[in-house]
């Protein structure tokens, strides 16, 4: 069907939601919004759906929220009745609709006879995955846009083990929507719902017994019983779901000088305090600086909307803050979990940590110097997941850490994706660890690039909306495959992987197949040790080139990286 058919369907439709309607009404003047809106069906990526919020097949509402509800109630008979007994547990976050959209998805899922979990109130995206495997339902709901604005919602889904649902489940989900009518899905009223022995409503138990395993992220209970009280935190959630798990959680292990943001502490669709509320920008830190500066503050922490990406800035010498990138958050992590381990005899001879294949060289070569392997994986923690769950099955390999450069960690696996709350309070505890020698990690980050080099990243995302961009997008992904690159600001390009098609192609031509799924990413080796890789998102209307240098001081690799990100910017111009 032609968008203009997609919207006269929905014009035509008498029993179309009021609210809905009304925006839909407004919409019609503007044609080029029209379009977008209805020239396509919201794309299932990454686990799930996000987007706008608003009328449109390719927009976040009740329908389209019942389209891949409908989806998974199919997929789930297709493995039986014991799947659909298992049932499904649902969280969502404090964005416009979320709540009403957790709701929407038990009344679908209802209709087929599937029992829901839904909590109370808002949770966060790692206690969702928690959830999944303590109740062990067959899958999970996370309404959440995570850390984009406010207009903005989504819909993840998850498999039996808390992990992001595999790509075989997630396309046999789509198929099973082709065809439907997405206006017309069976499902029970809210009344009829709540009135069903198919719902049940879930919240402290279930946030106890996440908590009480979040407790044994803790690797040295006698550094923090001594330091708790002389670390002084700054946490703000970002008007998100972060507020009670962290709380909660530096409370118990000890913290007790904990400053919180106030204007960000509640839950605000509107994020009033926070308009963008991602810790990967400076943005987000605004408060939380003025904050610290206040209290002379050891560390500042922040955790997205649904609390699975953790952001830092850690105190310099001269007072003021730095803001920590994703990479710098792992490489901290990676030494001081390694180096606790090890002074505790804890360190296991098979120790794995993992990480995307977009994320820095720096904790792998951290890892090596203690003896422990580094695996990569392709992006998205549900590849991490993955391998945990390989290791798990046949001992191979003890999991110690793994993280994405995008703010997203995981210290132990009873979560399957990534856990700012587990990620502040082993911050927390490295903070405490350096502040015991008279230092902040900051000094600890200087330490380990004296030891191993200094490593410099940089993610450029470039933001190309609308059907028009989608087409930008695979032109240009389509053109670097037709025409490979032989050298980028004028450095030869030593290596070229192309996960799509599983190969590694080097200068002489010479190949070899990589050890991954699929995956439409090209990563690039160069001569002077710079990788460089280019990944359409698989969540948002962007395209992502990732740079890594390393250089022997800050000067000459911030000089790279501006070379380097310069020569990457033209292939958007």
């Amino acid at each position: 069907m032609t968008w203009q058919e997609n919207f006269k369907h929905w014009d035509d439709f008498e029993d179309l939601d009021p609210t809905l309607r009304e925006e839909l009404d407004t919409l019609k003047e503007d044609s080029e919004a029209l379009e977008d809106a209805f020239y396509q069906r919201i794309a299932f990526g990454t686990a799930g759906m996000r987007g706008l919020m608003g009328p449109g097949i390719n927009r976040l509402n009740i329908y389209t929220v019942r389209l891949s509800t409908e989806g998974l109630a199919r997929l789930m008979e297709d493995y039986g009745a014991e799947a659909k007994e298992a049932g499904v547990a649902i969280a969502y976050d404090g964005r416009h609709d979320s709540q009403r959209f957790a709701y929407e998805s038990a009344a679908v899922l209802a209709k087929h006879g599937i029992p829901t979990y839904v909590y109370e109130s808002l949770r966060p995206t790692p206690e969702l995955s928690f959830t999944v495997r303590e109740l062990e339902t067959f899958a999970g709901i996370m309404i959440t846009a995570s850390h984009n604005t406010a207009e903005y919602n989504g819909y993840k889904v998850y498999g039996a083990d808390g992990g992001q649902m595999t790509p075989e489940d997630a396309d046999a989900l789509v198929a099973h929507t082709e065809g439907v009518d997405l206006l017309t899905i069976p499902s029970l009223s809210q009344e009829e719902l709540k009135s069903t022995d198919l719902l049940t409503i879930i919240g402290e138990e279930l946030d106890q017994k996440y908590l009480a395993r979040v407790a044994e992220v803790t690797i040295d209970q006698d550094l923090v019983k001594e330091m708790g009280d002389q670390v002084t935190i700054v946490y703000t959630p970002l008007h998100g779901t972060g507020q009670m798990p962290v709380s909660r959680a530096l409370d118990h292990a000890g913290f007790e000088s904990v400053v919180f943001v106030d204007e960000q502490k509640n839950p605000d669709p509107d994020f009033t305090y926070a308009p963008d509320p991602n810790p990967e920008d400076a943005a987000a830190f605004e408060y939380a600086i003025k904050y610290g500066e206040a209290e002379a503050a050891d560390i500042l922490l922040a955790t997205d909307p649904d609390a699975d990406r953790m952001g830092g800035a850690v105190r310099l010498p001269n007072g003021k803050y730095q803001i920590l990138t994703g990479n710098q958050i792992g490489a901290l992590m990676t030494h001081y979990i390694l180096q606790a381990k090890k002074e505790a005899n804890d360190l296991p001879a098979n120790g794995v940590i993992l990480k995307s294949i977009v994320s820095s060289d720096l904790p792998a070569k951290i890892a090596a110097a203690y003896g422990v392997e580094t695996v990569n994986t392709l992006t998205g923690f549900k590849w991490i997941a993955d391998k945990i769950k390989q290791y798990q099955k046949d001992q191979s390999k003890t999991f110690l850490f793994g993280f994405e450069e995008s703010y997203g960690y995981l210290v132990k696996p009873f979560v399957r994706d990534k856990d700012a709350v587990q990620a502040i309070l082993l911050m927390s505890e490295m903070t405490a660890y350096y502040k015991k020698q008279g230092k902040t990690p900051y000094d600890g980050l200087q330490e380990i690039f004296q030891e191993y080099g200094y490593f410099k990243e940089k993610t450029i995302s470039v933001k190309l909306p609308g059907q028009a961009g989608a087409a930008k997008i695979e032109q240009l992904m389509k053109g670097l495959r037709e025409e490979p690159l032989k050298e980028i600001a004028g450095v030869q390009v030593k290596a070229t992987s192309d996960f799509a098609d599983q190969t590694k192609t080097y200068a002489d031509g010479k190949q070899e197949s990589l050890d991954q799924a699929p995956s439409n990413v090209l990563k690039y080796e160069l001569e002077d040790g710079t990788w460089i890789a280019v990944r359409p998102s698989g969540t948002e209307p962007k395209i992502k080139f990732y740079i890594g240098v390393e250089a022997e001081n800050e000067l000459a690799a911030q000089k790279a990286l501006d070379q380097y990100e310069a020569a990457m910017k033209e292939f958007t111009a």
